[in-house]
């Protein structure tokens, strides 16, 4: 007898696109579709909603955790399909965002949290006499004022602060268990008779809570400003330079038409007077040839009066 057919494969599974809530978010969710990619997605634009960016950040910090896993079955996937993975789970949890948004919303987020927890830690620690206007009891206006973001809400600033300690505190453990000679001085300090180096203060985890990842993006920024600002400024003595050489090309120029103009005004007032000279000469002629005429009349009239 012949082996019975095998059953037919279930119908694929519509995504009902709602609004869940995030405490009942699992990466078991997202297991079966965190790689599918449905074609013509139609993308929201716009500003990010608080709840987008909730979702955003617990795909953010899924994604963390599954990537710290030891897994030899799947090798390392390049950063593309990394956030095409936040995508499909942003899109299986109702945050209809493309993975360049996703990835430029995440690069803001970094870097309007690094503004505000500096700004915090920084005047909190201060020994100044003014009171400490915190950053969440400020105005639009003010915060626009001290150069911080304007919209950055607790709860994004939370769950950016608990994703980024995770991280952290996961990126730490091997550091703590296992010492190596590679590390640098301030994690693993080597036992000598020298003097311990003096600190000025003491690290704390809220000051250190940025992740590698954010480090390593700062640095790249930094660099990429750094370079941007060089040719910037190249630029500008580029312009600089040829902006004076076009004024000054201006200003010959214009001496030139001057004189131009001042040769020709003298020009002028040489046949001005040349054509006035003339008309005087011919009114004078003019009047003695009408005198001389006049005088031949008056001796032809005598004449002819003699005679008769």
């Amino acid at each position: 007898m012949s082996n019975p057919l095998p059953p037919p494969p279930p119908p694929p599974s519509t995504h009902h696109h709602q609004h869940q809530p995030l405490n009942i978010i699992t990466p078991a969710t997202t297991s079966a579709t965190t790689m599918t990619s449905v074609p013509n997605r139609e993308y929201r634009k716009g500003n990010w909603t608080i709840q987008e960016t909730l979702t955003l950040i617990t795909a953010k910090k899924l994604d963390d955790e599954r990537r710290a896993k030891p897994s030899t079955s799947s090798p390392s996937k390049p950063g593309e399909l990394r956030w095409k993975w936040i995508e499909n789970y942003c899109w299986d949890h109702g945050c209809f965002r493309s993975q360049n948004q996703c990835n430029d919303k995440w690069d803001n987020l970094l870097r309007d949290y690094k503004k505000v927890r500096q700004y915090q830690s920084s005047h909190s620690q201060s020994q100044s006499s003014h009171p400490f206007l915190s950053y969440w009891s400020m105005e639009r206006h003010q915060r626009k004022l001290h150069n911080l973001p304007t919209n950055m809400s607790p709860e994004v600033f939370e769950a950016l602060n608990d994703v980024l300690q995770r991280k952290l505190n996961t990126q730490q453990q091997p550091h703590l268990h296992q010492p190596s000679f590679s590390q640098s001085s301030e994690q693993l300090p080597l036992k000598t008779d020298q003097n311990p180096p003096e600190i000025d203060a003491p690290v704390t985890v809220s000051e250190e809570s940025d992740s590698s990842e954010t480090e390593s993006s700062e640095s790249l920024d930094s660099k990429t400003k750094r370079k941007k600002i060089r040719k910037i400024g190249s630029s500008i003595m580029r312009s600089a330079s040829v902006l004076a050489q076009t004024l000054k090309s201006c200003e010959e120029n214009k001496e030139k038409r001057h004189q131009q103009v001042m040769e020709l005004e003298h020009r002028r007032l040489q046949i001005e007077e040349t054509r006035n000279e003339v008309n005087r000469k011919g009114i004078t002629d003019l009047v003695a040839a009408m005198t001389n005429l006049s005088g031949a009349i008056q001796s032809l009239i005598a004449n002819h009066y003699d005679q008769t």
